[in-house]
């Protein structure tokens, strides 16, 4: 009768409850100090007879920290910090039932008590001679986190955060720590680590901003600012946060606490290229197109970069006002000559207005100034298709990789004028030339998958990946590769590898949101837009597309998305 698995097996071979219970009791009999078959009789009452058995079980096991955290969590709340002081009494040297104190405390509204608890166990268990494994103390704070003790997970952190960590590198382990919890989704402990990092390095500019990442990702607009605002309080010389800071508040629709915002960053860094320009963009989005133009007029007095002639003249030229664009674009290649964007516009502003002379006239003379500037010399490119000089398209681009060798846009390019032309067999010999030239050139492997046949796609796929695993380009191809199969699974696993390797890269998220729209429920599909909302892409050869023409400027993520998905074809 001492062999607890015997009393086990005989229960599990009665089919009657009562039965069962009567073979555990004379088990315990027996076999008082056997915890399993306390635990086995215990799951078989209800709670007010389990309350009963747990208390003698304690009596019979005091070693046993799952009978007493049991017992504490079928007490009252005065009767179960009773239970839990007894179990320390009986066992000094295990943290769980200090961690259930302070659950405790927390669950009954006495978060005050919470702190002390966490560093009486730490002090405690040292005294007892426990080693602190740091890293078990933080798995236990990102349980607690999970099941809902903010304040327990916040004071383990605090606790123990500093425990084993060289002074040199606390920085990289506490950022790395954060990372690590924001991954496992336990994200108050995340900002414990960051508030402890922050109130140790105060002026790190990096820290702010990783936390403001986090915030933005993870908690509320007021959570964001609120860190935001101390942040430019400790770093006045930061301009990325007063940025983040304004942006906030502009996208809340404050936008005079935006402008009060940018007016204390300015102070603080006066002459801010960047300052000046959210400023303008600011004022420029919300229709207050005067005070945009006399913003952008004192910039180019006291600030007169690049950037700020550009947007000098791209407001004008989104406002219709072609004659002032092109005056402030000439000005500014006085000073800039070799800017490759003004040459560009003042060409994109010919051709707008229907004189492609001007414009080639435009492209080449800054081609000679900036030979090296990839998107002029597709411009020029582009505007000879357009005018059905076929031949001479083929020439610049040529010329284009002379200048400019190893490149993979001209190479696609050129093989896009191909494909136009119907000169399949052409364009696949210049694909191979393209990809001996650029072997881990993502953006030629993805388009070489597509000009195969459909039964030698999927091993081209599978060197396409060997080369390049992780290019957003070749995911996306993949994905494609499956959607023209109609296999809905793995397309959305593929498209979700893409826009998460490169969130930038708005040509996924594009083609995410129109295989949704296909395949995917309304919920799904909202899904999409707010993701891509957050991720404010800004790259990719569709989305650059839609987002950069002149005509769209006004339109934000959410109203670019259904755009550009609308351009895209069904894979086939």
């Amino acid at each position: 009768p001492l062999f607890r698995s015997l009393w086990i097996r005989a229960c599990s071979l009665e089919n009657d409850v009562a039965a069962k219970k009567r073979v555990l009791r004379k088990g315990l009999e027996s076999v008082p100090n056997s915890v399993r078959l306390w635990k086995e009789a215990v799951e078989m009452e209800d709670p007010d007879d389990a309350l009963v058995m747990l208390q003698r079980a304690v009596e019979c096991c005091p070693q046993s920290v799952e009978l007493w955290l049991a017992l504490a969590r079928l007490e009252t709340y005065e009767n179960a910090r009773k239970v839990l002081n007894k179990a320390r009494e009986n066992i000094p040297t295990h943290r769980q039932i200090w961690i259930a104190a302070s659950k405790l405390e927390e669950a009954n509204d006495n978060v005050i008590m919470v702190q002390k608890i966490i560093e009486r166990a730490v002090a405690s268990l040292k005294a007892n001679r426990v080693e602190i494994n740091r890293e078990h103390w933080i798995q236990d704070a990102e349980e607690c986190d999970k099941s809902g003790s903010v304040a327990t997970c916040q004071a383990i952190m605090r606790a123990v955060i500093d425990i084993g960590v060289d002074e040199e590198d606390r920085e990289d382990t506490w950022l790395e720590d954060a990372e690590s919890c924001a991954s496992h989704g336990a994200y108050e402990c995340a900002r414990a680590i960051y508030g402890h990092a922050l109130s140790v390095f105060p002026d790190k500019k990096h820290i702010w901003l990783d936390a403001a990442y986090f915030e933005k990702n993870h908690g509320t607009r007021e959570s964001l600012e609120e860190l935001l605002q101390k942040a430019v309080q400790h770093c006045p010389k930061a301009e990325v946060l007063w940025l983040m800071a304004a942006k906030s508040k502009w996208l809340a629709g404050d936008v005079p606490a935006a402008r009060t915002l940018l007016a204390m960053a300015f102070k603080a860094n006066p002459n801010s290229e960047d300052i000046w320009l959210a400023a303008i963009k600011l004022e420029s989005e919300n229709d207050e197109y005067q005070r945009a133009r006399l913003l952008l007029q004192k910039a180019r007095t006291s600030c007169p970069t690049q950037r700020v002639v550009m947007k000098s003249a791209k407001l004008e030229w989104m406002l219709e006002r072609l004659d002032e664009a092109k005056e402030l674009i000439l000005e500014g290649l006085k000073v800039y000559p070799d800017f490759d964007k003004l040459w560009m516009m003042r060409g994109q502003i010919e051709e707008e207005q229907g004189v492609p002379e001007k414009a080639r006239e435009y492209y080449n003379l800054g081609l000679r100034k900036c030979s090296n500037s990839v998107p002029l010399w597709l411009l020029l490119s582009k505007l000879e298709q357009k005018a059905g000089n076929v031949t001479k398209a083929r020439s610049v681009l040529e010329n284009a990789r002379q200048k400019n060798p190893k490149n993979p846009k001209l190479w696609l390019a050129a093989i896009e004028i191909e494909l136009t032309n119907d000169q399949k067999s052409v364009a696949r010999s210049m694909m191979a030339k393209a990809i001996q030239d650029c072997p881990n050139a993502g953006l030629l492997w993805a388009e070489s998958i597509f000009l195969e046949a459909r039964p030698q796609r999927k091993t081209k796929s599978v060197d396409a990946l060997k080369k390049c695993e992780h290019d957003p380009f070749v995911l996306l191809a993949v994905s494609k590769l499956f959607w023209s199969e109609r296999k809905v699974t793995k397309t959305r696993e593929w498209l979700n590898r893409a826009v998460k390797i490169e969130p930038d890269f708005g040509d996924a998220w594009a083609f995410f949101y129109k295989f949704e729209l296909q395949y995917g429920t309304e919920a799904q599909q909202k899904e999409i837009l707010e993701r891509c909302v957050r991720a404010e892409p800004r790259h990719g050869v569709q989305w650059t597309g839609v987002s950069k023409n002149i005509k769209n400027w006004r339109l934000r993520t959410d109203s670019l998305l259904p755009l550009v998905a609308k351009r895209l074809s069904v894979p086939s």
